[in-house]
């Protein structure tokens, strides 16, 4: 929506002896502001640095206008994107995890005013004519030439060649759009339901730190009996059913009735995203029709490898068929399980069941005790992983580094410079990772500025943060399980394709993940896989107390159970996928129930049943982050699987493999064709053509998953 904007990616206590990593001696550093900017001392000062911004902008805008020669065109223009960007990103940054409440509200006043003037950037014709000027000049070097050609498109995609009455209409919507998708994500932060239970015994001892103890009076209980409280309270617990808690909560407990309770009520809230949904789903399919296309996955998707909905939808139609066959033997196999245990030959398996009972099967096949699993997986252990993953695929050193007074936004945040030998400095990444009182529950990636060549001498380092919500304290300090795990690996891949562009880009519009969207979660998914290879984890993976070594048979059971219902989460993934697909694809002209199309669509696509009532998809964020665009997460999967098969997998920490995936891969941001670098990195078989478009080939992936046995 944004024409400036080219799309970003989108979750330690900083005591010495805590982390293994070598700090840089530095002389004493002054004072500045959040990030490094002086502006950001104070939350007023984001005001200051919209205002900044909005003056740079300005001035830059004025001087496109007199249209000088096109290599400055695009360089101003990239000016302005960096200059823009800063203020964005910072403001989402500060909002997602600022602890200071004055903080995050200037944030997002920053947040709506810089979105704003990007509206009056998006209408200016003065910098659309300059910008056409230049794509036609053909003695621009080739990343000037796709960046003239994406800055015209992303200009067309704000509606700037629309007539003046459709692109006021457009800027409308735009902002609507806006304020729906935050309204959305608000509901899911501050209605994340509940359910009490009663007696407290139903809960097991070893969840009880994870509720909240709750009393009623007895039933039936005498009026005589009223002075004695003891005798007429009943404890029990409340289970709140946020999604960050809810899957654990089903997983371990053993009461049916309770499970469904939870089940329920997680995936009926929030109720008021129902009719925020239908407006959001309205309002940018009128947005996309003014921009001449039949729904808002075409609009969507028209820029990106797909090209177009129908390429979409005949990939995940051929992902569901090729995965049902195994699916369905999974469903079987847990549901014969659950009749075993329960003793009830013709029981049925609900989807509260599937939690429970898989992990239950994988406990008894493989043995596994998460608290065991997560014992060597101590938070600054795996910050030490991530340490030795780039010295030894890049060469690149991972220095940590004092932050000046000012520019943390908590003291559990660490910085850290990657430095090589013979580039110097590639850039910073800050580390947010443990959970707090009033930091949003989310795991992500934050590009607070992006590298560009500023002039022949000097680079500007590209800035990122790393913020994920990892639970522990003073007295139990962190301990990842392996999902969190492989979810720091994951937000690793994105921080790492933003800072290894150092020699490369001469514009911050491709800095890093600023790529089309079915690419951008193609390094994060491939960095997942390094966090399940034994060869990687015994470099890290050591027991919290004696420094034991992970024993390799437990990883080998890590991975069995991982692998043991692949199929049921293969396919819950094109299930989202479809249901973003459909929501946002054409509509009728009387509304559509998206309750019944998911329902619908649940029916068709997997093997479980629906619960009449649910609404799960109100709390699925990605239906504002990736409007019709979720299906990028499965394209990611089959291109990160054929990646490592072929590059990594032989020798995944060897200096030749991390030469490969950088020269060829991640130091290229979005400058290069993405069909282009995954040809030159791993050759042909990696994607396929399609209806004009471009579809993963999904061979690789079926192997992984054994599904060609199907």
């Amino acid at each position: 929506m944004h024409a400036l904007i080219r799309q970003s990616a989108a979750h330690v206590r900083a005591n010495s002896h805590f982390i293994h990593i070598s700090t840089s001696k530095a002389p004493s550093i002054k004072e500045t502001g959040l990030y490094g900017y002086h502006h950001l001392k104070t939350p007023k000062g984001f005001q200051r640095f919209v205002d900044d911004a909005i003056e740079r902008s300005e001035e830059l805008v004025n001087y496109i206008a007199g249209m000088p020669s096109s290599p400055e065109i695009i360089r101003a223009m990239d000016e302005i994107s960096d200059t823009v960007c800063s203020v964005i990103d910072s403001a989402e940054l500060c909002r997602h995890t600022h602890p200071d409440r004055e903080f995050v509200d200037e944030a997002s006043k920053a947040g709506l005013r810089i979105n704003e003037f990007l509206h009056y950037l998006n209408t200016n014709h003065s910098i659309y004519k300059a910008v056409i000027k230049a794509e036609k000049d053909s003695s621009l070097t080739h990343e000037a030439q796709r960046a003239a050609r994406f800055l015209r498109m992303d200009l067309e995609k704000g509606g700037i060649h629309l007539c003046p009455e459709k692109l006021d209409r457009a800027n409308e919507l735009s902002i609507d759009i806006i304020q729906l998708c935050r309204e959305y994500n608000t509901n899911i932060i501050t209605d994340p339901g509940h359910v009490d239970i009663f007696p407290a015994s139903k809960i097991p001892k070893k969840m009880h730190h994870f509720v909240s103890p709750i009393y009623r009076n007895i039933p039936g209980a005498s009026k005589e009996s009223l002075g004695s409280r003891d005798s007429i309270k009943e404890k029990g617990f409340r289970i709140a059913t946020e999604p960050s808690t809810l899957q654990g909560f089903l997983q371990c407990l053993p009461d049916a009735g309770v499970r469904k309770m939870a089940y329920v009520q997680g995936n009926s809230v929030p109720h008021a995203n129902l009719e925020v949904l239908d407006k959001l789903i309205a309002t940018r399919h009128e947005f996309a029709q003014l921009m001449g296309y039949k729904s808002y996955a075409e609009f969507s998707l028209h820029s990106t490898m797909a090209a177009s909905p129908e390429v979409v939808l005949s990939f995940l139609l051929e992902m569901s068929k090729v995965v049902r066959p195994k699916a369905d033997q999974e469903f079987e196999a847990i549901r014969d399980f659950k009749r075993e245990k329960s003793g009830e030959p013709n029981g049925e398996l609900e989807p509260w069941d599937e939690a429970y009972f898989t992990w239950l099967m994988k406990s008894a096949t493989y043995k596994l005790d998460s608290s065991i699993i997560a014992s060597y997986f101590p938070l600054p252990q795996c910050i030490e992983g991530l340490k030795i993953l780039v010295e030894s695929l890049f060469g690149v050193t991972f220095h940590r580094v004092p932050l000046a007074p000012g520019e943390s936004w908590h003291p559990d945040v660490l910085k850290i410079v990657l430095h090589h030998p013979t580039e110097a400095n590639l850039g910073y990444l800050y580390l947010d990772l443990k959970s707090r009182k009033g930091k949003h529950p989310i795991c992500a990636h934050f590009a607070i500025r992006g590298g560009r060549r500023v002039s022949e001498t000097k680079y500007q380092l590209p800035v990122v943060a790393l913020v994920c919500n990892f639970s522990g304290s003073s007295l139990a300090p962190v301990r990842l399980n392996h999902f969190e795990v492989e979810t720091l690996f994951h937000e690793f891949g994105h921080a790492l394709h933003s800072l290894l562009s150092r020699t490369v880009l001469e514009y911050q519009h491709f800095s890093g993940t600023r790529v089309v969207l079915d690419f951008a979660e193609t390094p994060s998914n491939l960095f997942e896989s390094y966090a399940w290879d034994y060869r990687v984890l015994e470099t890290f993976a050591k027991h919290y107390s004696t420094g034991d070594v992970i024993p390799k048979k437990l990883v080998e059971s890590m991975v069995g159970a991982k692998k043991m219902f692949a199929a049921t989460e293969l396919q819950r993934q094109i299930f989202y996928a479809l249901v973003d697909q459909t929501l946002f694809g054409e509509q009728t002209s009387t509304g559509r129930d998206t309750m019944a199309i998911v329902a619908d669509l649940k029916r068709q696509h997997t093997s479980w049943t629906h619960v009449e009532g649910t609404h799960w998809h109100t709390r699925f964020s990605h239906l504002t982050n990736y409007g019709a665009g979720y299906y990028s997460y499965l394209y990611a999967k089959c291109f990160a699987t054929t990646i490592w098969q072929r590059i990594c997998q032989e020798d995944p920490l060897s200096l030749d493999t991390g030469l490969a995936l950088r020269t060829k891969f991640l130091q290229h941001g979005g400058a290069k064709d993405p069909a282009d670098i995954l040809n030159d990195l791993v050759g042909s078989g990696i994607i396929r053509n399609c209806s004009g478009g471009i579809i993963p080939d999904i061979t690789s992936l079926c192997e992984e998953m054994e599904l060609m046995k199907h």
